[in-house]
């Protein structure tokens, strides 16, 4: 062994020697010493025993660890370290492997000298001799008592708010900056298989962009959202089923190695749906009869409307021959006779004046506030109101709405008024058509920042050399005209109010299909 002043001999000796020109120290060259003293004064916990486990030798950091003086272990077995709550099938795996040469680590419950229990991570390596033959052991201890205490309660922490999400009636899905879903619970899963989309998440942003619009960044608004109500309709004799959507945004620090040192912070929203179909099916159910006795009443006025109007527009022919044949006989002056004359003036006045109290006569539409609209579920009304209609016709209704569309600001009764006019022209038409199935389609979808509608019917369809005149006020296609009046020139009304625009098919033989396009953008002043 080497004393304390050989050391220092040692240290002079090489300090004295050493000359810029000759290499520095490797390890071939160290002192042995210095290795002794680097083992000696690491934090960590070594232990060197022989190939049966008797200890040789202890560093200062075992004792820490341990309490045990090296004094007191060196020449005893390993096992006096041990707890009696490690299996024994840890220790035989650890045995098999460093006997075949190849280090271990793994966890191991031991015992202090002040006769209390703590979890080791223990590694052993098998030093070898210059025979390549396994002289000895070199454990290395690591207290890990409190990391798997930490580690325990975040798992169990974990676990207890999966269990409390997993639990909750409501849909909740975290999602990253990208719109993945990286959890959810129970109730998301079911609506995944409920709904069957690619992914209720994706489908619920989306209508929520269309639905707020520019307040819709990621992660723009402050302080989220709340309550923004959403619907998803499957279509034929599935019901739509309503969802109303809260989320908000928060911002975690990036955990990889990467940005340990420059921290980066992530978006990610925490979604939130609870389903209210319920109380929406409710909603309609009370609000039904207040909508039939206003479709009604509207459909009230709208016949006075149209009479007064086609009353208006068949007196304004004559009247206007009367003034033209007044006019004549003016500018004939003298030779013109006065007492017909006077009585042209006579009826010009008076129908003037009738005209003018028969406009008076005509309702006024109240005004109605633009409110934002889900034409897939202002059409299903449509529809419930033409239910009986079309059983008693025995009409086919093949119905297939956008799974989610976005609202659109609208005037609700005028649209309403508008798709109601459009399914009677159809049902007239296809009531008339005995020989040919009467089917009535309705498909509803979004393209080009507008909301699409398409209704088609197997009736006997529009003469394409009448297409020009549809719109035409007190105009009609039918052979037998029950009812001449204003329908489609108020439905065309109504679209230019939205900014859309509506067409017939020229190229659709079956029938009619009409195509109807509503901005999803308000705008305003319309």
């Amino acid at each position: 062994m080497t004393t304390h002043d050989d050391q220092k001999t040692v240290g002079r000796s090489s300090t004295t020697k050493t000359d810029a020109s000759e290499p520095g120290p490797t390890a071939d060259n160290l002192p042995p010493w210095v290795f002794a003293k680097i083992v000696d004064q690491l934090t960590t916990a070594v232990c060197l025993t022989d190939t049966a486990a008797k200890i040789l030798y202890v560093n200062r950091a075992f004792t820490d660890v341990t309490g045990y003086a090296a004094g007191e272990v060196i020449g005893k077995s390993t096992s006096m370290l041990s707890d009696q709550c490690t299996p024994p099938r840890v220790y035989e795996q650890m045995w098999r492997q460093i006997k075949r040469g190849q280090p271990w680590t793994g966890l191991l419950a031991n015992r202090r000298r002040q006769d209390t229990v703590y979890l080791a991570e223990l590694t052993v390596l098998p030093v070898r001799d210059e025979w390549a033959q396994t002289a000895c052991f070199m454990g290395i201890y690591r207290d890990v008592t409190a990391m798997h205490h930490l580690e325990q309660q975040v798992h169990y922490q974990k676990a207890l708010i999966e269990s409390m999400v997993d639990a909750a009636p409501t849909v909740i899905a975290l999602l990253d900056e990208n719109g993945r879903v990286i959890l959810d619970n129970h109730e998301y899963k079911k609506l995944v298989g409920d709904l069957r989309v690619r992914e209720p998440a994706a489908e619920f942003l989306h209508a929520l962009r269309e639905t707020l619009g520019d307040s819709f960044p990621w992660g723009g608004t402050e302080h989220g959202f709340r309550d923004k109500e959403v619907s998803f309709d499957p279509g034929g004799k599935g019901q739509p089923r309503w969802f109303s959507c809260s989320g908000v945004w928060f911002r975690e620090q990036d955990s990889s190695a990467a940005n340990f040192f420059k921290p980066v912070r992530q978006t990610y929203l925490l979604l939130m749906a609870t389903e209210i179909t319920s109380l929406k099916r409710e909603q309609e159910a009370v609000g039904m009869n207040a909508m039939r006795a206003l479709l009604a009443e509207q459909e009230r006025v709208r016949s006075m409307r149209e009479a007064l109007q086609a009353a208006i527009f068949q007196m304004q022919g004559p009247l206007n021959l009367i003034a033209a044949a007044h006019d004549m006989l003016e500018r004939r002056g003298v030779q013109g006779d006065p007492a017909l004359r006077h009585a042209l003036r006579q009826a010009t006045t008076t129908g003037q004046a009738a005209l003018k109290r028969l406009r008076a006569l005509i309702p006024e539409v109240p005004p109605e506030t633009a409110a934002p609209v889900n034409i897939n579920q202002l059409l299903r009304e449509v529809l419930e109101l033409c239910k009986q209609r079309l059983l008693a016709g025995g009409m086919i209704v093949d119905w297939k709405p956008a799974p989610m569309l976005p609202t659109i600001t609208a005037r609700a009764s005028r649209l309403r008024g508008m798709f109601k006019q459009l399914l009677d022209n159809a049902l007239d038409a296809m009531e008339g058509n005995r020989h040919q199935p009467r089917e009535l389609r309705i498909v509803t979808g979004i393209r080009d920042q507008a909301v699409q509608i398409t209704i088609e019917d197997t009736g006997p369809g529009i003469p394409p050399d009448l297409h020009w005149r549809i719109f035409e006020p007190f105009f009609t296609s039918k052979r037998v005209a029950t009812h001449v009046g204003l329908g489609l020139a108020m439905v065309q009304e109504v679209v230019n109010e939205q900014r859309g625009v509506i067409a017939l098919d020229p190229g659709y033989t079956a029938g009619c299909r009409w195509q109807v396009s509503l901005p999803i953008k308000y705008i305003e002043g319309t």
